[in-house]
């Protein structure tokens, strides 16, 4: 339905602009892209221009947990592969609930650990060992569950609340990334990027044992705003 598509969008954590951009072809929609790098918002813009989206499509750089952004402004509050980079994981939903306009969507794609057992109160020591190596090379605070933020947007009292486990779609990447590393060009890409993306690279296979152990998820969580 054309009337409900969104007109606003707020891309948190927008890296170089993918996302804004196709979104904003899909609807025709103004969206604003914020990022802590300024070496990506000055890559996404540069895109943006390049591909005729310079006037609905704009990056800038600023904080998720204190955007900056008045109460309600967007139709859409788009977050891909941001949240598991929050340190604060109320305040970056707290934030999200803020910027949404009333009857506006909030979308959360994210990298999650499982979901407990109704007897368990953490994770199993192996696991915590798992997502602490991930989280020591890709400079991540600790990790929540799908479960948990669902129970964060129900706090704040939003509605229509769903969340699906996309891990099985999402897992066969990490195998593709590491089978593109083992070519030449791959390779010295690799060395050139330096020790940092070497770090990153080396853990790439713990990330392929979290999927096939369960223990890592990749979840989509989204709500409304009364």
């Amino acid at each position: 339905d054309p009337a409900k598509q969104p007109k606003t969008i707020v891309d948190v954590g927008c890296g170089i602009g993918g996302s804004s951009r196709y979104l904003a072809r899909k609807f025709g929609a103004e969206c604003q892209g914020i990022t802590l790098s300024p070496v990506q918002a000055g890559r996404a813009n540069v895109l943006a221009k390049d591909e005729g989206l310079a006037d609905k499509v704009s990056f800038q750089v600023a904080d998720a947990l204190k955007q900056p952004f008045p109460d309600g402004q967007f139709d859409l509050v788009w977050s891909m592969e941001s949240g598991e980079h929050m340190p604060d994981k109320a305040k970056f939903v707290n934030e999200l609930a803020r910027v949404a306009a009333p009857g506006g969507t909030i979308i959360i794609v994210t990298w999650c650990h499982r979901d407990l057992g109704p007897s368990e109160e953490d994770l199993d020591p192996w696991e915590k060992k798992l997502l602490n190596r991930i989280c020591n090379a890709y400079y991540l605070p600790d990790w929540c569950s799908t479960s948990d933020y669902v129970k964060l947007l129900q706090s704040l009292s939003l509605q229509d609340i769903k969340a699906a486990d996309w891990s099985e779609h999402v897992a066969p990447f990490w195998p593709a990334v590491i089978r593109s590393a083992f070519t030449w060009k791959g390779f010295i890409s690799l060395l050139r990027s330096g020790l940092k993306a070497i770090k990153g690279a080396l853990v790439m296979p713990l990330m392929i044992q979290g999927y096939q152990k369960g223990v890592i998820k990749f979840a989509i969580i989204t709500c409304r705003k009364p």
